[in-house]
Parts: structure tokens; sequence; C-alpha cells
């Protein structure tokens, strides 16, 4: 409620701006056209989420996840990092805070250990591992396409994004540390209530996964094109095996509202001189100091009104690659504090919320403002040794 509460405020701002002249009507068509593939992805994965978690897709998974880890919660831990980092990566970080998280909060309860410990891990390296690649992260994609970086966008990104995981990843194994410490019986599977729509699940998620792996990167099929077939393919099935499970209340409306309103609410600011305070604040050069100034400023921007508003209004001031590269630190790494500063972590709270799942906002953003600083800084020193 709250977020279509701020989703809806935002958006009238946003409209006002343009009818008033402010974000002229082409520029607010512009950045519609920019955003609507982002929507569009998030709308179909939250329909796959939802309807693969009632299928009881997720719940096996997580059983096969605790018998793996032969009932030693610390290794549970390390297969959930490898698993987040991985599906980070090659799928994206907002697949991983959707599609991972009501695995992980699933598998804790199963093995009867706090599920807090596991979704942080989940969040917080579905940020911060998402550098590597250029599908990893839709600013990602926007940096590529600049001539600073050419076709070496992985020559340039490898180092700071291994530090990008190591980082928050020691971080959580200490404050975890003890929630971690204990052995666990694995459960057994639960019986699945229709097989049918599960196999249909387990089916649709399985090729899912590599159409968003090698769809953009390598055949340029936008990644909302295979996850809108793969939730029309679901809905359909619970259609016919499960129509109960069908309602609007799968569709993530706030979420949307959010978005729609934040990018025009920004984007209208930087008409009314929010992009010459930002260049001001950046500074330019790529010393040491100058890259950890225009991270700083990317950090705070990010978790001020969202990182990819903040990657578009930083984009003019970075210039060369090492300076463009410590704004993607920024924004990819830095989005640990607000709850709003990245798509990802409000889809993952949404998933969270669908699971009766709470972490306080006030905590979250605690322990943020331990990570962020602290794996900004370290990636984008990083930087200089490529």
């Amino acid at each position: 409620m709250v977020l279509a509460l701020l989703g809806g405020g935002l958006l009238v701002l946003g409209l006002v701006a343009v009818a008033t002249g402010i974000l002229p009507v082409v520029d607010a068509v512009a950045l519609g056209e920019r955003i609507a593939p982002v929507l569009g992805f998030v709308v179909a994965i939250t329909i796959v989420a939802a309807i693969a978690a009632d299928a009881g897709l997720f719940d096996r998974l997580a059983a096969l996840a605790a018998r793996l880890a032969r009932g030693r919660g610390a290794v549970l831990w390390v297969l959930v990092v490898l698993v987040a980092v991985t599906s980070t990566v090659f799928l994206s970080l907002d697949t991983t805070a959707v599609l991972l998280t009501p695995v992980v909060v699933t598998l804790a309860r199963r093995v009867g250990l706090s599920p807090v410990p596991f979704a942080l891990t989940t969040v917080w390296l579905a940020n911060t591992g998402s550098l590597l690649l250029p599908v990893s992260n839709l600013t990602n994609l926007l940096a590529e396409s600049d001539p600073a970086f050419g076709t070496a966008y992985v020559a340039h990104s490898w180092l700071p994004a291994v530090v990008a995981v190591l980082v928050p990843v020691a971080i959580l194994a200490v404050i975890s540390r003890r929630a971690l410490a204990h052995r666990y019986t694995p459960p057994a599977p639960e019986a699945i209530e229709d097989r049918v729509l599960f196999t249909i699940a387990a089916v649709v998620v399985a090729l899912l996964v590599p159409a968003l792996a090698i769809g953009d990167p390598v055949l340029h099929i936008p990644v909302w094109v295979p996850a809108t077939i793969a939730a029309v393919a679901l809905v359909v099935a619970s259609a016919v095996r499960r129509p109960g499970v069908l309602s609007l209340r799968l569709l993530p409306v706030p979420l949307v509202l959010f978005v729609c309103g934040l990018f025009l609410a920004v984007t209208a600011l930087g008409r009314l001189g929010l992009t010459e305070v930002l260049a001001a604040a950046a500074g330019t050069g790529d010393s040491p100091l100058q890259l950890l100034r225009l991270a700083g400023v990317g950090t705070v921007t990010a978790n001020l009104a969202d990182n990819l508003p903040a990657y578009l209004a930083l984009e003019p001031v970075a210039g060369d690659a090492r300076r463009l590269l410590a704004l993607l630190v920024a924004v990819n790494a830095g989005p640990l504090i607000t709850p709003w500063a990245s798509l990802a972590t409000l889809l993952w709270h949404g998933r969270l919320t669908a699971q009766d799942v709470h972490i306080s906002w006030w905590r979250f953003a605690g322990l943020g403002l331990i990570a962020a600083p602290l794996t900004v800084g370290l990636s984008t020193l990083a930087i200089l040794l490529t």
C-alpha cells in the first residue's frame, strides 16, 4: 500500500512536469520507450515466480539443496552464495531477486534456520554481483554501447566484479556466523499436489533460464520476450489446472507505478538543474581520489533516486572507461541502503512479503551503511589494477 501511494504521488508529479513543459513530451515518450522493456520483464518474471511457487517448484529445489549440504548450515549458505552469483551474472539481478528469493526462504524454513541471512545474501549479491557481464544489469547494457568500452567490457569489469562479490560475502559471513553454525536433518520432499502443473512449471523455468542467459547478449532478443512467453504459458496451464491461482494480485501494479513515477520525477529534476549539480559534485579525472569521488556521488544518488536514473543522470560526466566503470560500480554495488535504490531490492521485498518474511528497513539500511561504502570503495580501487 505504501509503495502504491508513493508511486502514485511520484507519477502525478511526473505528469505535472510533462503538462507544464518542464519535461517535454518528446523526452517523456523517449523515456517510456527506454523503460518499457524493463517493466515488461518485471511483470512477466513476477508472474512466472508466483505460479511456479504455487506449483511447488521452489519447495522441491529447496529440498534438493538441503540434501546436497548434508545437514550443515554453513555449507548450505555457501551453496546459496554460488547460486546467487551465478544467477545474477548470467540471468540479471532482477531474475535473481524474483526467482531465488522464494527458494532460499523456503529452504531456510524447511531446515529450521532463520531465513533472514539467506534473504540478505540473495538481495546483496543480486546487486553487487551484477557487474561482470552486460546482461547482468541494465546499466551494463547501457554502458556497453558507450564508445569508451568498445568491445572490451569484461576486460575492464572482471576484477571490480570479483571484489564486489567477495566483500559483501565476507561481511555476511561475519554477521551471520552464529545463525549459520547449526546442523539439521535434511527434510524429505513434500508431496506435489498437481504433478502435471509442477512438470509444466519445471519445464518452463528450465527453458527460461538459458533463454535469458543467451537471448540478449548472443541472439539480441530482449529479455522481456522469453519472460513473457514463459508467463503466458504458465497462465494458460494454471487456467486449465488451477484457475483459482489466477488473480490481479499476480501483477506488481504498485511496483510499476513506483518505477514510472520515479523515472518521470527524476528526469524532470534533471531538467531543473539536477544534472549540473551532479556534474559539479562528480568532478573529473581518473586518479584514485577522483574515481572514489565519482563512485561516492553515484552511490548516494542511487540510494536517493534508484540506480538506473542515477546512471542516466551521471553518464554524461563519466567520460573514459575507468570513470564509466567507477559509475557502474557505484550504481550496481552501492544500492544496499534504501529500499528503492534498486528495482531488484523492491522485487526481493515483494517476494519476501508474499512469503510472510519481514525484515526491518532500519536494519537493512544499517547493514547497508556498512557494506555499501566498503564494497564500492574497494571495487573502485580495483579498477586501477585492470
